[in-house]
């Protein structure tokens, strides 16, 4: 996670500042972009765990582990490196999560995990949360659990691959980022 709280920089030069292998924003803010649930990033943490019902999931970081979490599975004594609260789950156990919105399609971020140290992020244009719960549970896949960032403008998605990069920015100033660096 890295905390852009002054909205100075969009996530392509946060991506290259950090040497990212791939980025996507973070999670929800309000007008005055302070973070809404739970913010930690370099192991500070600026936003306190909120219970919503929009913020059904957490992104958290160790040394060791990439885990997406239920609010009430949140230990803030885990050695957490970063971590965003975020939501809705999109898939929880392999399979999508029932009850999702199934008639608004939007930009959609997403991160997903599949296995203790295994996580994914990725950016899907024009779907609706539930065509995207269906989309990471397929079993090409593999996703455990997969949550939502913020989606609509504030999605943003950025890789660095062997053909160059890949930049999907923003269409507004986002309060955080999540990016992959290497080990």
């Amino acid at each position: 996670m890295i905390d852009n709280p002054k909205g100075e920089s969009d996530l392509a030069a946060v991506a290259r500042r950090a040497r990212a292998i791939a980025g996507a924003n973070g999670g929800y803010f309000d007008p005055q972009n302070a973070p809404v649930g739970l913010l930690v990033s370099d192991g500070k943490s600026i936003a306190p765990l909120r219970k919503a019902r929009l913020l059904s999931g957490v992104l958290v970081i160790t040394k060791t582990r990439v885990e997406v979490i239920r609010p009430g599975e949140y230990s803030s004594r885990k050695n957490i490196i970063a971590a965003v609260q975020c939501g809705p789950f999109l898939v929880d156990g392999g399979k999508p999560v029932a009850g999702l919105n199934e008639t608004r399609p939007a930009r959609r971020t997403f991160v997903f995990t599949s296995g203790a140290d295994r996580g994914a992020i990725g950016f899907c244009s024009t779907v609706t949360l539930a065509q995207l719960g269906d989309i990471l549970a397929t079993p090409e896949l593999k996703a455990h659990r997969a949550l939502n960032l913020d989606g609509g403008s504030s999605s943003a998605f950025w890789f660095n691959g062997e053909h160059g990069v890949v930049s999907i920015p923003e269409q507004k100033t986002v309060r955080d980022f999540v990016v992959i660096t290497p080990k």
